[in-house]
C-alpha cells in the first residue's frame, strides 16, 4: 500500500509539472502568438478571456463527469489534450483556429486543473498529512522551466511550434506512462446527491479566499514587468526580474510548506501567508525605487504560495463524502480570480494611480485572514497532529492498480 501511495504522488507531481510547464508556455508567448495571427490588440483580449471562461465550464463538466468516470481517467486523457492544443496554437496560420486550439486547451485545462486537484486532496487524505502544497510547488518548478524554454525561443527567435513540439514530444509519452499509477480515492464515484450535498454557504468563505488570491497572482503576472519600469523607474531588463522573482519564491514556499502545516496547523499558515502577501503589497505600493519593489514581489511570493494548495485542501476535509465535488466548484473561482484580477488593477491605475491600485489586492488577501478558521473544518486536524489516514481504492486507479 505504501509503494502504490507513493508511486501515486510521484506521478501526480509530474502531472502537475508538467502542467506548469504547458501553461507557462502558452501565456509568456501572447506576444508571439499575436503576431504570427494577427490578432489585434482590441481582439486579443476576448481570445484572452476565453480561456479562463471555457476552464470555468471544463470545471463544472467535470463535476457532473466524476459521478460516473474516476478524476484519474479524466486526469489521464485532458493532459494529452492540453498538450495537444498546446502545440495547435503554435502550428496554425489561421484565426479560427488558434480560436479552436485556445478553446480546446481552455476546456480541457478546466476538466484538467479540477482532476489534479481532486487527486491531490484524496492523496492527502490517504497520507494522513498536509502534501498538497508539494504538488503545486511541482506546478510552480514547471512554470519556471516552462518560461526558461519560452524566452530561449523568444531569443532565438523560433517559430512557435519550434519551441513546442519538442516539449509535447518528450511530455506526452511520460505522462500518459506516469498516468497508469495515479491513485484514486476510496469507495465509488460520488453520487448525485453527494455532490448536491456540496452547500454552497459553507464552501463561499474558500471561494472567496481562491478568488482573492488569484486576484493577487495575476495582478503580479500581468502588471509587476510595467510596475517596475513605469512606476519605480527600472530599466527594461530589470523590469523582467520580479516575476522571476516571485516564481522562485513560490517555488520555495511550497516546497517547505507542508511542514509548516504540519507543525503549527492549516489556519496559522494560511493566517501568516496572507499577512505577509499584504505586506508585499504595502512595500510594492510605497518602494521608493525597483530594488525596494523587488523586496515587495519577494514577500508577495512567500506570502501567496500557500493560499491555492490549502484551500483545496480545506473544501476536501470540508465535505469528506463529496470532495471532488467541492473541489470542481472551488475551481471554478481559480478562473473568476484571474478574469477579475488584471483588468481591475489596470483600470484602477489608469483612473486613479498604479501605486493606490496594488491596494486593492492589498486590502483583498488581508481579508482572507478573516477566513481563516474555514480551514480547520471544525478542528485544525493538521496542527501538532495527522489526520486519520483513510485507505484508497487501489483496484479503481486508472491502470486497474
Amino acid at each position: 500500500m505504501t509503494e502504490v501511495l507513493r508511486r501515486g504522488r510521484a506521478s501526480l507531481a509530474f502531472g502537475f509539472f508538467t502542467q506548469g510547464v504547458a501553461f507557462a508556455l502558452l501565456v509568456t508567448r501572447i506576444p508571439a502568438v499575436q503576431e504570427r495571427y494577427g490578432v489585434s490588440d482590441a481582439l486579443l483580449p476576448v481570445f484572452l478571456a476565453a480561456v479562463p471562461v471555457l476552464a470555468g465550464v471544463g470545471s463544472v463538466a467535470t463535476e457532473r463527469l466524476v459521478r460516473r468516470v474516476r478524476p484519474s481517467r479524466l486526469l489521464r486523457w485532458s493532459q494529452p489534450v492540453v498538450l495537444l492544443a498546446l502545440l495547435g496554437v503554435g502550428a496554425g496560420d489561421q484565426v479560427a483556429g488558434l480560436a479552436l486550439a485556445l478553446g480546446i486547451f481552455g476546456l480541457s485545462v478546466g476538466m484538467l486543473d479540477a482532476s489534479m486537484n481532486m487527486l491531490g486532496v484524496s492523496l492527502q487524505r490517504a497520507y494522513g498529512r498536509s502534501i498538497m502544497l508539494s504538488f503545486h510547488a511541482a506546478y510552480s518548478l514547471g512554470g519556471i522551466l516552462g518560461a526558461s524554454l519560452a524566452w530561449v525561443g523568444a531569443h532565438g527567435e523560433l517559430a512557435l511550434w519550434v519551441s513546442y513540439l519538442p516539449v509535447v514530444v518528450v511530455l506526452l509519452p511520460v505522462v500518459l506512462v506516469a498516468s497508469r499509477w495515479y491513485v484514486d480515492g476510496e469507495g465509488e464515484p460520488e453520487e448525485a446527491g453527494e455532490a448536491q450535498g456540496v452547500a454552497f454557504r459553507l464552501l463561499l468563505p474558500l471561494c472567496l479566499v481562491m478568488t482573492f488570491a488569484y486576484i493577487g497572482d495575476s495582478t503580479v503576472s500581468n502588471w509587476s514587468a510595467k510596475y517596475v519600469k513605469d512606476v519605480l523607474g527600472g530599466s527594461e531588463q530589470l523590469a523582467t526580474v520580479p516575476y522571476n522573482v516571485y516564481m522562485v519564491t513560490t517555488l520555495v514556499g511550497r516546497a517547505v510548506g507542508d511542514v509548516g502545516v504540519r507543525r503549527f496547523g492549516a489556519v496559522a499558515v494560511v493566517r501568516l501567508g496572507a499577512l505577509v502577501a499584504a505586506c508585499g503589497f504595502a512595500v510594492v505600493a510605497v518602494a521608493p525605487g525597483a530594488w525596494v519593489g523587488m523586496l515587495g514581489f519577494t514577500l508577495l511570493g512567500i506570502g501567496l504560495c500557500v493560499l491555492v494548495p490549502q484551500t483545496f485542501a480545506a473544501a476536501g476535509r470540508l465535505f469528506p463524502g463529496a470532495s471532488d465535488a467541492a473541489v470542481a466548484r472551488l475551481n471554478i473561482f481559480n478562473y473568476v480570480g484571474f478574469l477579475v484580477g488584471s483588468p481591475l488593477v489596470g483600470a484602477l491605475g489608469d483612473a486613479w494611480s498604479y501605486r493606490g491600485a496594488m491596494l486593492v489586492p492589498m486590502a483583498l488577501v488581508l481579508v482572507t485572514t478573516v477566513y481563516a478558521r474555514s480551514f480547520a473544518s471544525g478542528a485544525d486536524r493538521y496542527g501538532g497532529g495527522h489526520e486519520r489516514p483513510r485507505t484508497v481504492d487501489v483496484g479503481r486507479g486508472s491502470n486497474g492498480l
